[in-house]
């Protein structure tokens, strides 16, 4: 695949990766962009994010950050925490996480106006939301090349969890699919849920279900104006962390 680096800020330059020819086409519409942030993830530190929302803010017309707040609770209690415990480090990482999305937005002043910041909890009361989530499940369940994408990208997201490992559990696997299967609306169709005619999908690394809707035209496929964009430092642009 070919890589687009971009010059957008005069100290900072970014690793810019569009998954499919229509993606690159999307991106340079600059029409909306969907930051997704993981809570929990170590990638999305203070200066990781400052850095994202400011190539976003200089790349798009307009931005929605969604973080994560969805099934987190049932991926480390099936990693073996106590009920308790999972919800006071559910409640204690959220909150940092809503932090580290208010200080990068204030860095960027009264552009931060064009930002719209919400939970995936939020975004899955939406009416548009439960339509394609209906779609998303449907695939997940009787498509069986997107079933298979979808069952590896579970391993993926359970083995790079602190204190992951080659051992996933029946428990894991399903914690893991229910968080993915709360995303999934997403990927498949970001567009219709943000009311745009064309989105592009950022993240710092390429995942199995972005990379196969990217280049997927038969069976089960994203929305026509739904693309898939990496977007990392310079200094991470040789891995997929």
């Amino acid at each position: 695949m070919q890589s687009y680096p971009l010059l957008t800020t005069p100290d900072s330059k970014m690793y810019v990766e569009p998954l499919s020819d229509r993606s690159r086409l999307i991106w340079q519409r600059g029409e909306h962009a969907l930051i997704g942030v993981s809570a929990g993830n170590g990638y999305f530190n203070q200066d990781r994010l400052t850095a994202l929302m400011e190539w976003a803010e200089d790349s798009f017309a307009k931005v929605d950050v969604v973080y994560v707040d969805t099934h987190i609770d049932s991926m480390l209690i099936a990693d073996g925490r106590v009920p308790e415990s999972a919800i006071r480090s559910v409640k204690a990482t959220l909150k940092d996480v809503r932090r580290r999305i208010r200080r990068a937005l204030e860095r960027l002043g009264p552009e931060a106006a064009r930002f719209r910041v919400r939970a995936l909890s939020e975004i899955m009361e939406l009416p548009i939301y439960r339509t394609v989530e209906k779609q998303t499940d449907r695939a997940i369940e009787e498509d069986e090349e997107f079933t298979s994408i979808c069952e590896t990208m579970v391993h993926e997201i359970v083995q790079h969890r602190p204190g992951g490992g080659s051992d996933v559990t029946a428990e894991q696997v399903h914690a893991g699919l229910s968080y993915l299967k709360a995303e999934a609306p997403l990927f498949v169709d970001s567009p219709s849920i943000f009311g745009v005619s064309t989105s592009v999908l950022l993240y710092h690394t390429r995942t199995p279900v972005s990379q196969h809707l990217a280049q997927q035209t038969t069976g089960f496929c994203a929305a026509q104006g739904q693309a898939y964009v990496v977007v990392r430092p310079p200094s991470l642009a040789a891995s997929d962390t």
